[in-house]
């Protein structure tokens, strides 16, 4: 694992909370609350990978705890296994009905307790790769279109509340199926990784999202930048493409290999993105490649 995991402690007695952080430290990273709604902040400001959750609170109960997080979409997922006194089979079958990965009864076994959060976490980890690998095209090892559909939902819902632009470029490679014809399937898939690392170095930023969004079509999400600032950086990305100066004997436009581009940038508004966000992008794409290609047009 690339990253030490988080483990949230939840339990108001500081003698179960010194004794679990005990037993899984140094191995997971811990956190600590005391009540419930201080574990509620403490899963909104340090997003756990799991959740060890005492049952008998005062105040706010794990019951309630664990039925808040499953109600929301940004914690649903986070695996909880309560650790509690009470040990009959109807409590456990009601924590594991209200969402728990697993129920541990107290006193527990120092053990036990380790190997069943060793397990947990394994399982957080294999389902993180596999959302990831989920995520990325096999070809280009960039994101794909899923990833990309995801992102603009995020992104636009964001800078809807902040009040922020979001901008767009959709990017197509110019005469590329005439390039495969020409050259090969293999070539063209080597172009193809070269161009969408061209697109990732350019859209550097940690927000800006580079996607491949099929065949030889790429997307670049720009969240926060103004149409000014995006234009530049296309301009910068089609000027990067056609430096790495790749021969493509069956184009009218140039010697090398090119790209066309079109963009749009809006100010989001409303939870959930406007279709014609990406029309417009790709309706100016469509003019670029209209109007002799190799160039960008925005709208």
């Amino acid at each position: 694992m690339n990253r030490q995991q988080t483990v949230l402690i939840v339990d108001d007695e500081k003698s179960n909370r010194d004794r679990l952080t005990e037993l899984l430290q140094p191995d997971c990273r811990i956190i600590l609350a005391k009540n419930g709604q201080q574990a509620l902040e403490r899963v909104v400001d340090q997003a756990p990978d799991l959740i060890l959750l005492d049952v008998m609170m005062p105040d706010m109960d794990g019951h309630q705890v664990i039925q808040i997080l499953k109600h929301d979409d940004n914690t649903r997922k986070i695996p909880v296994i309560f650790i509690s006194a009470l040990d009959s089979p109807a409590d456990e079958e009601r924590g594991l009905d209200l969402g728990a990965v697993d129920y541990i009864t107290k006193p527990f076994h120092p053990s036990i307790v380790r190997k069943r959060v060793r397990n947990h976490l394994l399982s957080v980890h294999q389902r993180h790769l596999l959302e990831e690998l989920a995520m990325i095209d096999s070809l280009t090892e960039i994101a794909n279109r899923r990833r990309y559909d995801v992102a603009l939902e995020d992104e636009w819902r964001r800078c809807a509340r902040n009040g922020s632009p979001l901008s767009l470029i959709v990017v197509d490679v110019d005469h590329f199926k005439a390039y495969n014809d020409h050259l090969g399937h293999a070539e063209g898939d080597v172009v193809l990784r070269q161009v969408a690392h061209t697109l990732q170095q350019t859209a550097g930023r940690p927000g800006d999202l580079v996607a491949r969004y099929g065949g030889e079509e790429f997307v670049m999400l720009l969240p926060e930048t103004d149409a000014a600032a995006a234009e530049s950086l296309a301009r910068e990305a089609r000027l990067g493409v056609e430096a790495l100066q790749i021969r493509h004997p069956a184009s009218p436009v140039s010697a090398w290999v090119t790209i066309s581009l079109g963009g749009k940038t809006v100010i989001p508004d409303g939870a959930t993105a406007d279709p014609e966000f990406f029309r417009g992008a790709d309706a100016a794409l469509y003019i670029a490649k209209a109007t002799g290609r190799n160039k960008l047009v925005w709208r």
